[in-house]
């Protein structure tokens, strides 16, 4: 009987319920960097002061500070368990598309912290008294940041996951790349709080995210064969 691949749409439909699936075994996982980004920015009113105007000036680059550093938190786990117990081996001889498996995988791993620090970015945004002006904007910047993170984050995941503590040259691969959707996610918020137009803004970070979608998937399926030859 001849074998017949199962299709790309269902090969990276099974591998984000997969992913899905485990994170859920190991709540774990996804629930530290939530919680060190509801805890790091709970401290900063206490370590600065609660002065209202001083906490809004702030706001948006402790937000995304702090977002950007629970995102590297976590890119560390994403290739991590597949390592250890022999399934990225699975994924390398298996006949379906690396690029497809390793794109559901990132999605999973936004959806898991990405998209939650979205949702939780508002409430944040409120302690650290950030005008309701930019709340919008807040959101929106978070979405498509925290989703090129995760792209980038992947491919430093794949180039260290092989490494018994890679946690620290990941981080020295992965931050400079961080640096220019920092830039514009900060930015956007700015210029909402201030009055002015971010819709630039936001087209650059959508512009990222398009890039990453589309180019980072080579890099990571990439990254991930060198780690498993070595």
């Amino acid at each position: 009987m001849d074998y017949q691949a199962p299709s790309l749409a269902a090969t990276f439909l099974a591998t984000l319920k997969r992913d899905l699936l485990l994170a859920f075994r190991r709540r774990s996982d996804f629930m530290n960097p939530l919680v060190f980004f509801l805890m790091v920015c709970s401290l900063f009113p206490l370590g600065i002061g609660p002065d209202p105007k001083q906490l809004a000036v702030l706001a948006p680059g402790i937000l995304w500070v702090v977002a950007l550093l629970a995102c590297l938190l976590s890119s560390d786990t994403l290739f991590r368990s597949d390592y250890d117990d022999g399934s990225l081996e699975l994924m390398l001889i298996s006949p379906v598309s690396l690029y497809i498996q390793v794109t559901a995988k990132t999605v999973a791993h936004w959806l898991l912290t990405g998209f939650p620090l979205t949702l939780l970015s508002p409430v944040l945004g409120l302690l650290l008294q950030l005008p309701f002006t930019g709340m919008a904007a807040l959101m929106m910047a978070m979405a498509m940041g925290t989703a090129s993170l995760s792209f980038i984050g992947a491919i430093g995941a794949g180039l260290t996951v092989g490494l018994r503590k890679g946690g620290l040259l990941l981080s020295l691969i992965i931050l400079p790349l961080y640096i220019p959707v920092l830039i514009f996610g900060v930015s956007s918020v700015k210029a909402a709080v201030d009055g002015f137009d971010y819709m630039g803004q936001l087209a650059i970070l959508g512009a990222f995210l398009a890039l990453a979608v589309t180019l980072a998937p080579l890099a990571i399926a990439a990254s991930v064969r060198i780690s498993a030859d070595n």
